[in-house]
Order: C-alpha cells, then sequence, then structure tokens
C-alpha cells in the first residue's frame, strides 16, 4: 500500500510545483524582457532492496524560453531593446555584475543610470555611470552615451556594457542572470541596442494558462489516488479486525 502513497505523494507535489513555476511565468507576463521559466517532470526510482518497482515523480526546471519577446514601441530615449543574444550589465544587490534583458532604464537622484527597479548600469569598464544634472541624453546604437547640457557640447559619459554568452546563463533567485561559477563576460563591442522600444516578455499567457490547468487536473488525479488509498487501507483494517 505505501508504494501508492509515496508515489502519487511524488506525483502531487511534482504537480505543485509546475503549477508555482507557471503562476510565475503568468504573473510575469507583462514584466518587459522576462524570460519564461521552463519545467519538466523526471522519473526518478528508488534504489535499495527490495524497492526495484517504485518509480517516483519530481518536477525539473530545465533553464529558461531563450525567444525574444515582441518589440514594444514607447517612444522614450531611455527605453532600450539589446538586440539578439545581448545583455546589459547590471549589478545585483549582492554587488555582483548580472546581465538581463529588461531595458527600462531611469536616473537615480543620485545622477546614476539604472534599470527600473534601482539596479546601477554598468558601462563597459564595469564601472556605474553617472549622469551629469539636467542633461539630454543621446544613446548609440553601440550603447555610447553622450550627455548635453545647455550652452555645452555634448560629452561622452560611457558605454553600457552589452554581452554575449555562448552558452546560456543561469537565473538566480533575484530574477538576474549569470554565467557559471561567479564568471564575469566580457563586454561585446559588435552588440547593438535599439532605443526607444523594449522587449516585453516572452511568456504566452494562453498557453500558460492551459498549462496551469493540466497542472491542477494533475494534482487533483494525485489526491483522488492518496483518497482511494486511504479508504483501502480502511476497508483491509475492518477486515483484519473482524477476522482476529
Amino acid at each position: 500500500m505505501d508504494r501508492l502513497i509515496y508515489t502519487a505523494m511524488t506525483g502531487a507535489s511534482a504537480a505543485a510545483q509546475r503549477q508555482s513555476v507557471l503562476a510565475n511565468n503568468l504573473a510575469n507576463a507583462s514584466t518587459p524582457g522576462f524570460r519564461a521559466e521552463l519545467a519538466n517532470f523526471r522519473a526518478v526510482p528508488l534504489r535499495g532492496d527490495g524497492a526495484t518497482t517504485r518509480v517516483f515523480a519530481m518536477e525539473t526546471t530545465t533553464g529558461y524560453d531563450s525567444r525574444p519577446g515582441a518589440l514594444q514601441r514607447t517612444g522614450r530615449d531611455l527605453d532600450m531593446t539589446a538586440q539578439g543574444n545581448a545583455w546589459f550589465a547590471v549589478q545585483g544587490l549582492d554587488g555582483t555584475e548580472a546581465y538581463t534583458r529588461s531595458g527600462a532604464f531611469q536616473i537615480s537622484p543620485e545622477g546614476a543610470l539604472t534599470t527600473s527597479s534601482g539596479l546601477l548600469v554598468l558601462s563597459d569598464g564595469g564601472s556605474p555611470i553617472d549622469v551629469p544634472a539636467g542633461a539630454n541624453l543621446t544613446v548609440g546604437a553601440d550603447g555610447t552615451i553622450s550627455a548635453q547640457q545647455t550652452g555645452q557640447p555634448a560629452a561622452v559619459l560611457g558605454r553600457i556594457k552589452l554581452a554575449t554568452s555562448e552558452t546560456p546563463l543561469t537565473r538566480g533567485t533575484d530574477g538576474l542572470f549569470r554565467p557559471g561559477e561567479g564568471d564575469v563576460l566580457p563586454a561585446d563591442a559588435n552588440a547593438r541596442l535599439e532605443t526607444g522600444a523594449l522587449e516585453g516578455s516572452n511568456v504566452n499567457p494562453v498557453e500558460t494558462m492551459v498549462g496551469m490547468i493540466a497542472a491542477a487536473r494533475q494534482f487533483e488525479q494525485q489526491m483522488r489516488l492518496l483518497q482511494t488509498t486511504e479508504t483501502a487501507d480502511k476497508s483491509a483494517a475492518q477486515l483484519l479486525s473482524v477476522q482476529g
């Protein structure tokens, strides 16, 4: 009887975890630059004497959907889209360099170029980009930022670091992406960006909703198996008590 109980339990747990992943994707369907998280089931045989027939179900994340989201025209100078497989370099809350596809930038009260969540945008030299107060910014296709104040010639402030990676990056718990083992990607001189537009989320809301419905049905099916097992166990106990 315990074989069915634990098999159904792991199936229900995997379905609940998938539901959580899909719910997070759906919640970020309108987040600029968001990459949908992928998840799959895998079978895990139980090792040990007398346990060769037991196979548990587990949910395993397989990374993220690398397809770019739809381009959204905003006309705002500080809204940028990294073209191709390029990433914007930012400074995470832990102080390390990380990467994002969200290019909704702004100027902080301290005069630094930041993301919409307040993270510092890094230059190709790895340092923050400071913007003079009241300056008009111009961003080139290669990420070069120029600032012009009234009555003064334009001055180059630096170049936004655009990095590319041949291997998939790993999403952290903070939603930022990093290469393996804490490495730092070099700046790609050939990477380009587009201003006045944002890359939208690549989450398909309809597909995600269908996946959530399927995961809910799988969870309910596993719970019904547990209820059936409980009923059968009670019936067996009653029969044994009668015979005794």
